[in-house]
């Protein structure tokens, strides 16, 4: 019996249970905590070199941009200021060139915000905290920023890579609120939240490794869920 095969289950039981993900609003979210500056969001690269241009820019990635501006505008009307985009900024000798190809390279257009997002009204109020690797709270600008405005009790997890890079920050903030005793909600909205595609065809074609996006976006979305993570299908 192939992997396949054995795994065939559990497939069919995380498609289910994404369909079957709640919906939360903004409003529940600040009548759940003392004031909108408990709540943080935290954008992790949706920038021009994944979602517009550049060898790891991808259709899927920029498919969500329109639902993270609806929920950047929505958060902005209800108090929520607190929003933080963690953005690749690469040296050109990053390590991380030795696994994908060179991309978002410090000084270049990939490097720049997504221009959906700073064409926002209030997009002079995000702070950009730039990163040399999948990690967005290592970044120093990162710590920086929820040092003096945290401490905050729920953060909103949004961008890509569903598997990569918002997975690491998603999972490195619940792992925190855990060791800590802390209590703090992490969440990620599906529709806000996306991973690129490159099958295997084409992967070998070019000497990568192949990435399958929907299977990837599932299954790692399940496994936030299980360390965790609120897994939702949106915020309204």
């Amino acid at each position: 019996m192939t992997l396949a095969d054995r795994s065939a289950d559990y497939l069919a039981f995380v498609e289910a249970w994404l369909r079957d993900r709640p919906t939360l609003t903004l409003h529940e979210l600040v009548a759940s905590v003392s004031s909108p500056d408990q709540i943080a969001i935290v954008s992790v690269d949706l920038i021009v070199g994944f979602c517009h241009v550049g060898p790891l820019a991808s259709p899927r990635v920029a498919g969500i941009l329109s639902a993270v501006s609806a929920l950047f505008t929505r958060a902005n009307e209800v108090g929520i200021t607190n929003l933080l985009l963690t953005q690749d900024t690469h040296r050109p000798d990053a390590e991380e060139f030795e696994n994908y190809p060179p991309h978002c390279i410090a000084d270049t257009e990939e490097s720049l915000t997504a221009p959906e997002l700073a064409a926002l009204p209030f997009a002079s109020g995000f702070t950009i905290a730039e990163k040399n690797s999948i990690s967005s709270v290592i970044a120093p600008t990162y710590l920086e920023w929820e040092h003096e405005r945290g401490p905050f009790s729920t953060y909103i997890v949004v961008g890509d890579c569903t598997d990569l890079c918002v997975y690491q920050a998603a999972l490195a903030l619940k792992v925190r609120s855990q060791a800590q005793h802390l209590g703090q909600r992490v969440i990620v909205p599906i529709d806000c939240v996306e991973t690129y595609d490159l099958p295997v065809h084409t992967a070998r074609a070019i000497g990568a490794q192949p990435h399958p996006g929907d299977l990837l976006h599932h299954v790692f979305l399940h496994s936030m869920a299980q360390n965790g993570v609120e897994v939702v299908a949106t915020i309204a």
